[in-house]
């Protein structure tokens, strides 16, 4: 009978347990899908000290640690802005062109309740939302690093990307993903950031690296060699396994839209890294280990805005389409004498607006019912391709000359470039006081 007794007492705890939890818990929410979101935040995370080891492997040895921690200290700089102020800029409540700041200082972000402004609903809490978009937050202006890479003060990086990730980013982010934003209310399809992400920097890449002006070397003729590709290779594989949680997590739920997302990403990253494979076989005589590292970053970038829209054929066609010419795209910089040092404008730039657009021509309504509701909204997929392209040149144009402003006036206060004696000893012990390799 005690026995009984006590089994009866622990059920009964149990369910008042139970029943507590129900009471506390928002019925909207789905653990799995939260399960999903938080495993794709940490995914998307990694992909910074992934870049970090992709771009620290491609400059000289006595800029390894100045290239790498470009990337590393955006995940210090720009998660407490984000959370402080442009989360709230971004995704608070928007009048079309910024978000409102009911989450300034990280206020009224709930850990509870899905994100509120979404339509239909979100099933993850909006804290866990306003996570993963962090993570979004942080790899872009560390993109752009790479292209100013080896001459750039400290200090004016650190000024400069953190006025971007409020001026610049945070807008465009609120124009095509706030679901009341100018952009997203036009059709415009960017699943996981074609645009917000990597057209944006790339286009930031290109305003920065004019400013900046080239690099003593080149206009000394003298070589720039990669310090250690190995290092970059193993980066560019860090940024493939993070790249499934930066597009398939952007389905924010774990459905068939995140599967046909994780396919597609997987798919043209082979795509893309065998197409830039054969166009330099074609071009040069010999396929590189550099190249396959760009090749499949390239087929990365131009399925990011396609990833949840596209069935796994069209996938393998974007992959190859940007792989082969981006490949080309990189050489422009050669005529037009801009120091591009790690190729983010043809990489990043010209794959996201080329991924924009094959978005827009092979988008499938079958894949994700987002897809009609664009058509209908453009009026067919002529529309469709017209929004996008609306939306390359906006997000092109505000991105390069944001940027070549914000550059200007914070070489007019800072200062933004080492001086020439800097530049040749180099950025690691100048700016750092350290070595990259003591061997």
């Amino acid at each position: 009978m005690k026995f009984r007794g006590r089994i009866t007492a622990v059920a009964a705890t149990l369910s008042i347990a139970a029943v507590a939890c129900a009471q506390t818990a928002d019925s909207k929410v789905n653990g799995a899908d939260s399960v999903w979101l938080a495993l794709s935040a940490a995914l998307v995370l990694l992909m910074t000290p992934g870049l970090a080891l992709f771009y620290g492997g491609m400059v000289r040895r006595k800029n390894v640690l100045s290239t790498m921690l470009h990337s590393f200290v955006m995940m210090g700089i720009v998660s407490i802005v984000w959370i402080l102020l442009t989360y709230s800029l971004a995704f608070g409540k928007s009048n079309g062109w910024i978000g409102g700041l009911e989450y300034l200082w990280g206020h009224g972000i709930s850990m509870r309740s899905p994100y509120p402004y979404m339509t239909p609903s979100q099933t993850v809490p909006e804290g866990l939302f306003m996570l993963f978009q962090m993570m979004f937050a942080i790899i872009t202006p560390a993109l752009i690093s790479g292209a100013i890479a080896e001459r750039i003060t400290f200090t004016g990086y650190l000024v400069f990307t953190t006025a971007w990730s409020i001026l610049v980013y945070a807008p465009i982010a609120c124009w095509v993903w706030n679901p009341n934003g100018w952009l997203a209310n036009k059709g415009v399809l960017d699943f996981a950031g074609g645009t917000v992400v990597h057209l944006a920097s790339g286009a930031s890449a290109l305003a920065a690296c004019i400013v900046l002006g080239r690099r003593k070397a080149l206009d000394h003729h003298e070589p720039i060699l990669p310090n250690n590709l190995t290092t970059t290779l193993l980066g560019a594989g860090i940024l493939w396994f993070g790249w499934i949680g930066f597009n398939a997590g952007s389905a924010l739920a774990m459905n068939d839209i995140a599967v046909s997302a994780f396919v597609a990403t997987h798919i043209a990253a082979a795509a893309g890294m065998l197409g830039w494979l054969a166009c330099e076989k074609v071009r040069f005589g010999k396929p590189t280990a550099l190249g396959a590292a760009s090749g499949l970053v390239a087929g990365l970038v131009g399925i990011t805005p396609a990833a949840g829209f596209v069935t796994p054929l069209a996938a393998i066609g974007i992959g190859l389409a940007v792989g082969i010419l981006c490949c080309m795209a990189v050489s422009v910089k050669h005529k037009f004498k801009f120091d591009d040092a790690l190729d983010v404008v043809g990489v990043h730039g010209v794959g996201g607006a080329i991924g924009a657009v094959l978005t827009a021509v092979l988008a499938d309504a079958a894949v994700n019912a987002q897809v009609g509701t664009s058509l209908q909204t453009n009026g067919g997929r002529l529309g469709l391709i017209a929004s996008q392209v609306l939306g390359i040149a906006v997000v092109g144009v505000v991105a390069f000359v944001a940027t070549f402003i914000l550059m200007k006036v914070i070489k007019a206060i800072f200062g933004i470039r080492v001086t020439a004696e800097e530049e040749a000893i180099g950025l690691d012990l100048v700016l750092h006081g350290e070595s990259g390799y003591n061997l």
